[in-house]
């Protein structure tokens, strides 16, 4: 494990892995790097790409800090120096949106690979109900981070059955743990989740060639979202992974951003 600390003085985490061009990992809601999908992927990267992983501000061996999106770009643009400048990224869910703001606020990349940013531009699934965030506050801030999680996880549409199963092993714990998170991605999220169009050039500044995929098997509302999402870009490719979901498997997916990554 490496350190490097951002802008606020906040000591941020990361991990390196493989030989070849940078490629910074940035992972979505309630994940790290003991608890997602970034060493996975990374390990099916490695050949290719000397990948960076690290741990959001608030998770994992990483400090907090304000947890604000422009503290998250902050970080992230801490890793991409230690990476060595312009290198690519690529962000999965809620960690997509955050390598979009990073890129519109000028953090040096050359290339993104974005998998399923949650948005919901259309009337193909209810809108984020009003007061959501402040109820997620409101429990983070109360010390109930169990609520806060269960809250998320039943608005993603995770059964009640699962998560009360979750509630019985250890991993609950973990994120429990990491609930207060929940806050900066949640920040990311809300604007575009009003079942609207998003605006145009909402991320003018994102210039670099982009890569918005989602899985075959993923809802409409989903679907929708990433042409949308690439729709609004000035230079973006959408492509859909056949067979996957939100939960997108390593090996499928890592073939798809190498190749779009060393075009």
């Amino acid at each position: 494990m490496k350190t490097t600390t951002s802008a606020d003085g906040t000591t941020i985490a990361y991990e390196v892995t493989g030989s070849g061009p940078p490629l910074v990992l940035v992972d979505g809601a309630l994940c790290y790097r003991e608890q997602g999908p970034a060493r996975a992927l990374a390990r099916e990267l490695a050949g290719r790409f000397t990948v960076y992983a690290y741990d959001r501000r608030g998770r994992g061996d990483s400090g907090t800090g304000e947890l604000t999106v422009e503290r998250e770009v902050e970080d992230l643009e801490a890793v991409v120096k230690e990476a060595g400048g312009a290198v690519s990224l690529f962000g999965c869910s809620s960690g997509a949106v955050l390598a979009l703001e990073a890129a519109d606020r000028g953090v040096a990349a050359d290339r993104l690979a974005l998998y399923e940013a949650p948005f919901i531009v259309d009337g193909t699934h209810p809108p984020m109900p009003a007061g959501f965030v402040a109820r997620v506050r409101s429990e983070v801030d109360a010390g109930r981070g169990g609520e806060a999680v269960k809250m998320f996880m039943r608005y993603v549409g995770a059964p009640g059955f699962f998560v009360a199963l979750m509630r019985l092993f250890p991993v609950w714990r973990k994120l429990t743990a990491v609930a207060p998170t929940l806050l900066a991605d949640l920040a990311m999220i809300e604007p575009h989740q009003k079942g609207e169009p998003l605006p145009a050039g909402r991320w003018s500044s994102v210039t670099m060639p982009v890569l918005v995929a989602d899985g075959g098997k993923s809802p409409e509302y989903m679907r929708n979202a990433q042409r949308a999402i690439a729709a609004v870009l000035p230079d973006a490719t959408h492509r859909t992974v056949p067979g996957q979901t939100h939960m997108v498997k390593a090996p499928v997916l890592a073939p798809v951003v190498a190749e779009f990554l060393t075009a």
